[in-house]
């Protein structure tokens, strides 16, 4: 048997878009391994993708269109055609239209696919179709709204610069998990003799990778990251030049340091004060210290102030005027590399949308607990919400409606998926062409389809296409082949992919990855070509710290990722699925035994939405008062038939409109 190797990109969402190698006879992919040329996971493959092959090969892929024949949830279907999926798909929008209006249908995409064209086409069929707008907060839009109130468009630290860094603080980033190649940057920083500080609610994953570890309350970030600058100004360790030539507002927030004192902080993040102290004259007197930052602490009710807060301070010593020194783990490029606008295509909406439906209050859509009646028809592609979105019990409620008509696009019987009235079968990222930009590295990347898909799959692209064609639309935009949209995208330039050469552009059309050039820190991307410490065009200029949400319960309950599954993507594949163990509950030692609960114990957590079983984890390693709930869950693994995510309210945060999936409060108590 003959066979060949093809370079593609990981289309699951990390921040780095690492490159691999498939090996195929050109029918089936046979094996998959590391592209030692990619620059930056320069021949890495974590234990997920290994196992590619095996996933795109599963005996129990979804290869033809499905129609349910049983109740919501049961998960019984008979298959149909395509001409009849997409027959009875478009008939019924077309009457829900005619009856309900437009905006009686709603469309769920998220990061199933992390691609430019295979991803966002949907959005495209639902603007030409006037629906409800999604609003897609998801992750940590409350992050990128943080950093962008300081320092707008600004590229942030590429991981690849960290080696530069002389001090690490490693903020509330898992990145065991959701880092891999950035984790060997600091493995070999800390072989170097340079130190590496975690701060941390629940520290337990990246404490071996630490030199020290300091836990910190939920949701308490910002008043750290204040009585810091206090300190720092204290101690004569700010750059003022830099900060009143670069900044602005830097004189009035000085005034507010004051009172930001580590006695403060210690009593909001129970963090010792002299412990903030240290912290502060150790970050103050390093020449370029970097803050790795996650995106956890942007996860609550303060998200935003909290990132804003953390910005700030990485500018505070003049940090960023160094090489390696200032902030990593936001968006490094400052803009995009590809017209993703041409693929979302919101011209293509001729009205205004009647109704926009925030993705982490998509509960209240399907249940007309939004103040609207609720919607009538809902496409998922790319996404289970029903593993991934807050407020879990409501939503599977919504799911269960008869009058709701539910189309989901999978390549597995998902959780979403079993409450479909129609299922639609879709590819892997070997059978469909595509371009990808990462967005925690200065990277571009397109990879060609390899193979053909398996069965009676098709991408989303053409799944749209088919779909706008019935639906009578005649715009160019769902004319174009596959192929056809993928040329035009690479060869489209952006301001920063415009010094790209033709050569570059057509060498990137047969597939591979383009490093581009690092962010020039200091080249401000603001109005004013500096950076904001008081935004005047903020509701709160003024930065300072704003407590989360919280609750009445007694602890407060976070949602961290698992090294084997990270989403709800790799649920099927059952080998990483076992190595993760059965849903566990993180708790502190001592919260545990004043509660007479021990390792291993079947333990319910329970809030004023939902009671959910766990098996308890007990270690020193998390914050006093918190509790970690560690990976994402199917319904059928879940002991007591659902997740984390039903501990979840919908409320949203102060910027950006994002989930606060941390910023919830619970009681656990031992199982009877």
């Amino acid at each position: 048997m003959k066979t060949y190797t093809q370079k593609t990109i990981c289309p699951y969402d990390c921040p780095a878009s690492c490159g691999f190698t498939v090996h195929t006879d050109g029918k089936k992919i046979l094996k998959t391994e590391g592209d030692e040329t990619h620059p930056v996971s320069r021949g890495m493959l974590c234990g997920k993708m290994r196992r590619y092959t095996e996933e795109i090969n599963a005996k129990d892929r979804i290869l033809l269109p499905l129609k349910r024949c049983g109740k919501k949830g049961e998960g019984s279907f008979t298959p149909i055609s395509w001409e009849d999926a997409i027959a009875e798909i478009t008939s019924r929008w077309k009457t829900i239209i005619q009856t309900d209006g437009a905006s009686s249908i709603a469309y769920c995409y998220y990061s199933g696919v992390m691609s430019i064209i295979q991803r966002h086409c949907v959005q495209a069929l639902f603007a030409r179709m006037g629906t409800c707008e999604l609003i897609k907060t998801l992750c940590s839009s409350a992050k990128g709204d943080g950093y962008s109130s300081v320092v707008g468009n600004t590229g942030c630290l590429d991981p690849r610069e960290l080696k530069d860094s002389d001090l690490f603080l490693v903020w509330g980033s898992n990145a065991a998990a959701t880092r891999f190649p950035t984790l060997s940057d600091l493995t070999q920083a800390r072989r170097e003799g340079k130190k590496i500080i975690l701060i941390e609610v629940y520290a337990e994953p990246m404490a071996p990778y630490c030199d020290e570890v300091i836990l910190i309350r939920p949701g308490s970030d910002g008043a750290l990251a204040l009585a810091m600058m206090h300190e720092l100004e204290k101690n004569h360790l700010s750059d003022e030049a830099f900060l009143t030539e670069y900044g602005l507002g830097y004189e009035e927030f000085k005034k507010t340091l004051s009172a930001c004192t580590p006695e403060w902080a210690s009593d909001i993040t129970g963090i010792p004060a002299h412990t903030i102290t240290a912290l502060a004259l150790r970050y103050g007197t390093a020449s370029a210290p970097s803050i790795l930052l996650g995106s956890g602490c942007s996860r609550y009710g303060n998200g935003s102030m909290t990132v804003r807060l953390i910005t700030i301070l990485s500018l505070f010593t003049g940090a960023w005027k160094r090489p390696g020194g200032g902030l990593c783990g936001c968006t490094p490029s400052g803009g995009s590399y590809f017209d993703g606008k041409s693929v979302q295509r919101p011209d293509l909406r001729t009205e205004k949308p009647v109704r926009t439906i925030n993705i982490n209050q998509l509960s209240m859509a399907l249940t007309g607990t939004d103040g609207h009646m609720p919607v009538k028809s809902l496409y998922v592609a790319g996404s289970n919400p029903a593993n991934s979105v807050s407020d879990q019990k409501s939503l599977l409620e919504g799911l269960k409606r008869e009058d709701l008509f539910t189309i989901v696009h999978e390549r597995f019987m998902t959780d979403t998926a079993q409450y479909a009235d129609i299922i639609l079968p879709a590819t892997f990222s070997v059978e469909h062409s595509d371009c990808y930009e990462a967005y925690g590295y200065c990277t571009m990347a397109a990879t060609r389809k390899i193979i053909e898909p398996a069965g009676e799959a098709k991408s989303n692209w053409n799944t749209v296409t088919l779909l706008a064609k019935a639906m009578g639309y005649t715009d160019s935009y769902f004319q174009h082949t596959e192929e056809e949209m993928y040329e035009k995208l690479i060869l489209t330039p952006t301001p920063l992919s415009a010094h790209l050469t033709t050569k570059e552009r057509m060498a990137l059309t047969a597939g591979g990855t383009i490093s581009m050039p690092f962010a020039r820190h200091t080249d401000f991307q603001t109005p004013e070509k500096r950076f904001y410490i008081v935004n005047p065009r903020l509701p709160e200029p003024m930065p300072h710290y704003t407590p989360c949400y919280g609750g009445s319960e007694a602890l407060s309950l976070i949602s961290v990722p698992s090294i084997h599954t990270l989403n709800s993507i790799f649920q099927s594949e059952k080998r990483q699925a076992k190595k993760r163990g059965p849903m566990t509950l993180v708790m502190n030692t001592k919260d545990a035994a004043a509660r007479d609960i021990k390792d291993g114990d079947a333990v319910l957590c329970s809030n004023d939405l939902a009671e959910v079983e766990f098996t308890a984890k007990t270690t020193d390693l998390i914050a006093r008062g918190a509790v970690a709930a560690v990976g994402v869950y199917s319904l059928s693994q879940s002991p007591g038939g659902l997740t984390c995510n039903a501990l979840h309210h919908p409320r949203l945060s102060d910027g950006g409109k994002a989930t606060t999936m941390n910023d919830n409060t619970v009681n656990v108590t031992l199982k009877n």
